[in-house]
Formats: structure tokens, sequence, C-alpha cells
């Protein structure tokens, strides 16, 4: 049974987003940065399709096994809404004045990995 709360479901996530968002900004205050590199939401769903065919081989050498893992895993992940938390670490970056980039994240590599490659990638962009 889960815990009561004061919102519903999409409340809960908007709010949760907007606290996200508020702290990723702090950060980005903190160490003066002067903009936020997001992955394209393109990226992201090869990225998330990738890691999900990666578990699942490592859960079972059974394609039916792969496939129900697979199924179960895309729906805990589509729980989620990445488009509504970009759009409120957006909206807060407006109002701090920093800028948002996108750039091209790598598929596979550890998350630190994915973070560099993400700026450098941005990086390299800005002086093309």
């Amino acid at each position: 049974m889960s815990a009561p709360n004061q919102f519903g479901d999409s409340e809960l996530g908007e709010y949760i987003d907007r606290l996200l968002a508020k702290e990723i900004i702090a950060v980005a205050q903190t160490y003066k940065a002067g903009s936020i590199v997001i992955p394209k939401l393109g990226d992201m769903r090869e990225q998330i399709q990738s890691e999900i065919q990666s578990k699942a081989e490592q859960k079972s050498d059974i394609i039916e096994v792969q496939k129900k893992y697979a199924k179960q895993y895309r729906v805990s992940v589509h729980q989620w809404s990445y488009g509504r938390l970009i759009a409120n670490v957006q909206s807060q970056a407006n109002k701090a004045g920093i800028a948002i980039e996108e750039g091209k994240q790598p598929i596979r590599a550890s998350p630190q990995e994915k973070a560099k490659e993400l700026a450098i990638n941005a990086y390299q962009s800005r002086k093309a």
C-alpha cells in the first residue's frame, strides 16, 4: 500500500520535476555555469532502448524471458516524464539567465562518461 499524499500521480510528478529542476539550477549557479547541456530527446529514446536490451540480455539467455523483462522495464521507465523535467529545467534556467544547450550523448558508457562526452560535444558544437 502506498503512502497517502496531497498530490495525484501527475501532480506529484510535476512537483518532483520542479524540485529537481530547482536543484539543477542551484548547482549550475554554484559553479557559475553559463549553460546547462541536456541530451537530445531522440538520443534518450535510443539510449533507453539500448539499456533495456542490455539489461534483458543479462537477465536470461532465453528470448521470451528477455522480451517479458524488456516489456516490464519499459512500463516502469515510461512512468517518468523526461520531457516534463526538461521543460521545468528550461523554465527555471530562463529565469536564472542560464542558457540551455542540447547535445548528443553516447549510448553506452558510465553515467560519468556520458556526462563528460555530452559536455565535450556541446563545447565542440559551440566552436564549429
